[in-house]
């Protein structure tokens, strides 16, 4: 198939560049595979869709995001891609031409310096002599297209309600986990998968042939308590792309089934996938012509997904991280 496959025009007026002040006050489409049918609905009537009952476990990734984005004292822009220790880090720079080996990095007062440029993409090594103050000078990576800085109430808002204090580690929020308040996720079977969010979550896809694409790899983490649940649901709904992507990648590699793991991924989910977790999917609407987009119409179907698209885009849903909603059953 090709990228072009996955295009569509949205409206520019329909992302979503700040939240709403209540999560869960959301729309919701609800895509039923089989039927081939989309109801218009809002987030609060998902446990109209969720039952215990009958075997449902929706499984949740609570990693939290950092503020992994950096200006040095020049302006110069830095991105921490991974920490090695608090005062080493692998980074994404701009403008290149600033970040030659040995130039320095300084952040507030603390003095980095570039000590490696990777050859496989241009990532820079850099080693400071001092940890940087991260809430002074830190600030969350929102994706280019809300068109806006960070502010101080995103600190609160591009986080889950239940990231866990010990699970730092994403650039990018998993959005479909953030229409859950703690009264709503109370009411409904769930379990947590952990999967660091990367930037490659940002990068399009720049080959004709998705087949050509290479993923990037994220890590990710798999409780026994997690797999046990799985193991005993009736059907499993992921929340969004990130706790999908981890179950599959589980199942693929221990014989269709999930079990406590933990590693990398670059799993790339597209049209042809056979799934052997998911029997349902909570996700947000995506980029076009992303690897994300091609994920959900390997779940769904192309069609019925640009179907579904377009409707959106009829009925002025919002779009992105901080946009509406999606429940495919």
């Amino acid at each position: 198939m090709l990228t072009s496959d996955f295009d569509y025009h949205l409206p520019p007026e329909l992302i979503a560049s700040q939240p709403l002040a209540d999560r869960a006050a959301s729309r919701m489409m609800v895509v039923r595979r089989e039927a081939g049918t989309i109801e218009h609905r809002s987030f609060r009537d998902i446990g109209k869709f969720i039952s215990s009952e009958d075997g449902d476990m929706l499984v949740l990734n609570d990693t939290r995001v950092v503020p992994a984005r950096y200006f040095t004292n020049a302006g110069h822009e830095v991105l921490r891609l991974h920490m090695y220790t608090p005062t080493k880090w692998r980074c994404m720079v701009r403008p290149g031409k600033k970040f030659r080996v040995g130039h320095t990095v300084p952040i507030g007062e603390v003095t980095g310096k570039v000590v490696e440029i990777l050859e496989e993409n241009g990532d820079r090594l850099i080693e400071f002599d001092g940890v940087v103050d991260e809430g002074r000078h830190g600030h969350l990576a929102l994706p280019h297209y809300m068109g806006r800085d960070d502010q101080p109430a995103d600190r609160e808002r591009y986080q889950t309600v239940f990231a866990r204090a010990d699970a730092e580690g994403s650039i990018a929020a998993p959005t479909a986990g953030l229409h859950f308040t703690p009264e709503v996720l109370q009411t409904l079977p769930h379990a947590f998968v952990t999967l660091h969010v990367g930037v490659g979550t940002f990068q399009p896809v720049k080959v004709e042939n998705i087949a050509d694409h290479v993923m990037h790899s994220e890590v990710y983490e798999v409780s026994d308590a997690t797999a046990q649940a799985v193991q005993k649901a009736r059907r499993v709904i992921p929340v969004g792309t990130t706790a999908m992507r981890t179950l599959e990648t589980v199942a693929r590699d221990h014989e269709g089934r999930v079990v406590a793991a933990s590693g990398s991924t670059d799993i790339f989910i597209s049209p042809g996938h056979q799934f052997r977790v998911a029997g349902g999917l909570l996700t947000n609407f995506h980029l076009p012509k992303s690897t994300l987009i091609m994920l959900v119409s390997a779940f769904a179907g192309k069609d019925l997904i640009m179907q579904a698209y377009k409707a959106a885009i009829r009925e002025k849903y919002r779009f992105f991280s901080y946009g509406d909603c999606m429940l495919i059953v």
